[in-house]
């Protein structure tokens, strides 16, 4: 116990921070993607999925909205294509796709190795990356499992979030939670000092109004692919080397203009990165 308490004494001070804005980027620019043949390309059949804000949601239009149609149409403007977007329940995409009534899923799907066996998958143009989150007066800047010694650290039963806590902080107390309004409800009333899990409902978590401005990320994203996955991808249907070769041609494309970084700051106030 005494020398968990001097180390404990040695480690940074917690402070509180700001949540910097980070815009993810998955792009080198030495690696530029080559220009396919872009004129066997007519028109590219979005199918997205349709209650997922905000990447996806029905706008006040009712039309289809959110960060994943408006990169499908930068995508379209960049192929100089007819672009359209199809919204229809997340269980259904994937026999859409194979069915011939769209050309592209772009629903937020993870790249799997389940998944890849039915469709092919476009380079990612996101993570959805693990992070801490505690409450205000504990916010450290950085986190490592040895900073984390003999802390409470709650996360959702069974998730890739806590068998990460187990592998690594072997140190910490890890207490299971049934559900995420349960995980956060346990943070605000101080039964643990820290929670881990995804990072993107985390961010609206932590920037809405159900957190009651208690608490912040505490150190930055954790985004070990086997645990948290490869990615987020677009789907294609298996052996549509045109179309997949295209659609990560206009998305580096995309990411060069700029245009990326915009629309990330347009949906995300606080960044799950």
């Amino acid at each position: 116990m005494f020398g968990a308490e001097v180390r404990a004494q040695t480690l940074p001070k917690p402070k509180v921070e700001a949540a910097p804005q980070a815009v993810p980027g998955f792009w080198d620019p030495r690696r530029r993607p080559e220009r396919p043949d872009l004129s066997r390309i007519n028109v590219i059949r979005f199918l997205t999925e349709t209650d997922y804000p905000p990447f996806n949601f029905t706008g006040a239009d009712g039309n289809p909205a959110g960060f994943n149609v408006d990169l499908a149409r930068a995508i379209c403007d960049e192929i100089k294509v007819t672009c359209t977007v199809q919204m229809r329940r997340f269980e259904t995409l994937l026999d859409a796709l194979a069915s011939n009534r769209g050309d592209a899923i772009i629903a937020s799907m993870a790249v799997t190795p389940q998944l890849r066996g039915k469709v092919d998958f476009s380079d990612p143009y996101y993570r959805a990356p693990a992070r801490f989150v505690s409450r205000r007066d504990a916010v450290l800047p950085e986190i490592r499992p040895e900073y984390l010694e003999g802390k409470k650290i709650g996360a959702i039963t069974g998730s890739s979030h806590e068998a990460y806590l187990k592998a690594m902080f072997t140190d910490a107390e890890i207490h299971p939670y049934p559900n995420d309004e349960a995980l956060r409800m346990a943070l605000r009333r101080g039964e643990v000092d820290f929670i881990f899990g995804d990072g993107i409902s985390l961010s609206f978590w932590v920037n809405g109004t159900d957190s009651g401005d208690c608490c912040a990320f505490a150190g930055g994203p954790f985004v070990e692919s086997r645990y948290f996955g490869e990615g987020i991808g677009i789907a294609v249907r298996k052996g549509n080397d045109l179309l997949r070769q295209a659609l990560n041609w206009a998305l580096f494309r995309v990411w060069e203009k700029g245009r990326y970084t915009d629309l990330w700051l347009r949906y995300f106030s606080v960044s799950p990165f």
